[in-house]
């Protein structure tokens, strides 16, 4: 299934076209006197060392950076450690500061180095007054001890190779691929690869709340941050102050279940769009209804699986790129030109150039030399399948009874979602799972926020969340694209900005 993306992410397609560029995370030596070089630690009941660090800042471009220690396995906590990276903004009124704001941007695999300068431009003033902003990549993601899997030809090899899984020697085929390819990363990673879950990530941002000075956890996450906070709040419910959790994973729903619900999430908002851009009359390349428009798409999906397209370089665009291309453009409404530029590209030059930029885009890769720019793809599946609960090897006639259900639930990508075995063949899984919720009862409560037509995290997924937290409530933003805080509307802002800063939870059924 694909990965959420993030707010950030998505908002940042309108330069995909145009220019790319990176803030520069570098540690220098401040030049600043006024830069905090240290912060005092705070000790936790568990007497860990790693909870007696000291937190040295260093100026980054705009920001302050630094690395703390957390222990790889955390069921050996005074075992070997490895580096987490975090980065601060700090609050612009001092004087009222709250304390600090951990933020996190989903995937898994995104980067919460990245996402602090994007969200200090597009967050609420009053919240950027009182919160110092905390970034951080968690274990084996960006900056923070990051897991290797092979180079590009590998990467490619295993994540773009288009499968057609109709015999049992295709899928033995598939799930040796998979096991090959965790043995890769785990030659080059060491055993981090096995300890990067979200119940070890939650932990470390304990270690971070404690480091801090904050005696409560202050968060907000999107997407799979969502699953991150959460989790935290099941194992530290007595920590927990203020909680915002955009783009809801009900990360307790069966596999299946979420594949399907994702699925139809998808094809959801590939019709929206299709209507969008069937009214817009000669400026559309779809024709027909809004169905007859999918059906055109799904086409040329199977069309790039099955022959494939050239882009400008005469390199063959295949399915998998062309799916992945059509999907990040799904996130964000105001990314629909985008899709409605490659179909017209496909329409008229038999090309698909567009969509291999925003396939590359998905995949953080360079469309140049082709070296990918980010490990979230690999960190993505680590994190992911140890997550995910052991299920039964993948059969021919298990996979055609879940290909004819994701089908049945979305038309133009259930092919697509069938076309992997997912995590059969991962070799590890998550030592200490959070599988229940119910010790977020202790917890203090907790602001869910969900999008009505949210394709990779669908609205009734943070129906289902809210009800499983103890004291939870739900915050809707009627409208399109992935997550709400920063891409869509004053409503929403002001709602998170006043439990955030002001402990004012929004009333219950609150629509924006």
């Amino acid at each position: 299934m694909p990965r959420p993306l993030t707010a950030a992410v998505a908002a940042a397609l309108t330069a995909l076209l145009l220019a790319a560029c990176v803030p520069e995370r570098a540690q220098i030596t401040p030049s600043d006197d006024s830069v905090p070089t240290s912060i005092p630690s705070t000790t936790a009941s568990s007497g860990l060392d790693v909870y007696d660090q000291t937190v040295d800042w260093s100026a980054c471009g705009v920001l302050e950076c630094a690395t703390i220690q957390v222990p790889v396995d955390w069921t050996d906590p005074t075992g070997p450690t490895t580096d987490l990276a975090i980065n601060r903004s700090a609050a612009t009124d001092p004087a009222n500061r709250i304390g600090s704001l951990l933020i996190n941007p989903g995937g898994p695999g995104g980067s919460g180095l990245d996402l602090t300068e994007y969200f200090v431009s597009s967050a609420g003033e009053d919240l950027l007054a009182a919160y110092d902003v905390i970034g951080f990549d968690p274990r084996g993601v960006g900056q923070s001890s990051p897991l290797q899997c092979g180079d590009a030809d590998v990467i490619d090899t295993y994540y773009l190779t288009d499968l057609v899984l109709e015999t049992e020697g295709a899928i033995e085929d598939a799930r040796q691929a998979t096991v090959d390819f965790a043995a890769g990363c785990r030659e080059l990673s060491g055993p981090l690869i096995e300890n990067v879950d979200t119940t070890s990530a939650a932990r470390d941002m304990d270690v971070i709340r404690a480091l801090l000075g904050d005696d409560e956890l202050y968060y907000l996450g999107f997407s799979y941050g969502t699953q991150l906070g959460a989790t935290y709040a099941a194992l530290y419910p007595e920590n927990v102050g203020r909680m915002v959790l955009d783009g809801a994973v009900d990360f307790l729903l069966d596999g299946e279940q979420v594949a399907i619900e994702q699925a139809e999430g998808f094809e959801r908002s590939l019709g929206n769009f299709a209507e969008w851009c069937l009214a817009s009359a000669d400026d559309c390349p779809l024709t027909g209804t809004v169905e007859q428009a999918k059906a055109q798409v799904k086409e040329i999906a199977l069309h790039a699986r099955d022959t494939g397209y050239q882009n400008s370089d005469g390199d063959r665009v295949n399915g998998n790129e062309l799916v992945y291309g059509i999907v990040v453009t799904l996130y964000d409404e105001g990314s629909w030109p985008y899709l409605s530029a490659a179909l017209q590209e496909v329409a008229d030059r038999g090309t698909a150039d567009i969509f291999f930029q925003l396939a590359n885009f998905y995949l953080d890769k360079d469309s140049s030399s082709g070296e990918y720019l980010s490990n979230s793809m690999w960190s993505f599946t680590a994190i992911g399948c140890l997550d995910g609960p052991v299920s039964e090897p993948t059969t021919v006639d298990s996979l055609a009874d879940f290909t004819a259900q994701i089908s049945q639930a979305s038309p133009t990508f259930g092919w697509w979602f069938a076309g992997s075995l997912g995590c059969d063949g991962w070799p590890w899984e998550a030592k200490e799972p959070v599988t229940s919720l119910e010790a977020t009862a202790d917890a203090a409560p907790i602001l869910v926020v969900g999008t009505t037509n949210d394709p990779a995290t669908p609205y009734s997924w943070a129906e289902s969340l809210t009800e499983r937290l103890g004291d939870a409530t739900l915050l809707t933003y009627d409208g399109e694209g992935h997550t709400a805080y920063g891409r869509s509307n004053q409503c929403i802002i002001d709602a998170v900005d006043g439990y955030l800063v002001d402990g004012e939870m929004p009333v219950s059924g609150t629509t924006c």
